[in-house]
C-alpha cells in the first residue's frame, strides 16, 4: 500500500495553518510551538531547525527527540477518526499532533493539554 500523501509533505507548509488556527481563537504562536515541542521533545531551536530544512512530516517526526511519554492519553477524534484507533504509526503521531492543536484552539488550558 501507497504511503500516504502527508508523511511527505513539508511539516513546514503545515505549521503556518496550526498557528493560523489557533490564532483566530486568540492563541499564540508561543502556545503552538509549546505543544508541539511537548509532544516531539525538540526545544525551540530544534523546531525552528525542522522548519528551515523543509523536513517532511517523516523525517520530522523520526528526528523527534523523543515522543512525550504521555502521548498516549491523547484521546478523541480528529477528521472524524479517533486518534487512540489509528494503525500506523506516524499517522497516530500526526493525528495527536492535529488533536493538540485543536484542543488550543477550542479553548482548553494549557495543563490539560499537556495532559500534566
Amino acid at each position: 500500500m501507497p504511503e500516504h500523501k502527508i508523511f511527505a509533505m513539508p511539516f513546514a507548509k503545515v505549521y503556518p495553518m496550526y498557528v493560523q488556527k489557533a490564532e483566530r481563537k486568540n492563541r499564540t504562536k508561543d502556545e503552538v510551538d509549546e505543544v508541539i515541542c511537548w509532544l516531539t521533545g525538540y526545544d525551540a531551536a530544534g523546531l525552528q531547525q525542522q522548519i528551515e530544512q523543509q523536513n517532511d512530516f517523516k523525517t520530522f517526526f523520526a528526528q523527534a527527540p523523543a515522543l512525550h511519554p504521555n502521548s498516549a492519553l491523547i484521546k478523541g477524534v480528529v477528521c472524524g477518526v479517533r486518534v487512540e484507533e489509528v494503525e500506523d504509526p506516524l499517522m497516530q503521531k500526526i493525528r495527536y499532533l492535529d488533536k493538540l492543536v485543536d484542543e488550543l484552539a477550542k479553548g482548553k488550558a494549557i495543563e490539560k493539554i499537556l495532559r500534566t
